[in-house]
């Protein structure tokens, strides 16, 4: 169960958030919120993985 709901979190987020690699944002000079967005996107994508 923990798995289908971390992918059909990732699916919406997909829909929903922006894409920080097709803004070509630079990690080095990204925001707080851009890191933290980062951050939470990569962590819903490992737990879909998983």
């Amino acid at each position: 169960m923990k798995k289908s709901f971390f992918r059909a979190l990732a699916k919406v987020n997909k829909k929903i958030l922006p894409s920080l690699t097709k803004k070509e944002v630079d990690l080095a000079k990204a925001s707080k919120l851009q890191l933290a967005l980062f951050g939470y996107k990569l962590w819903v994508t490992k737990n879909a993985l998983d």
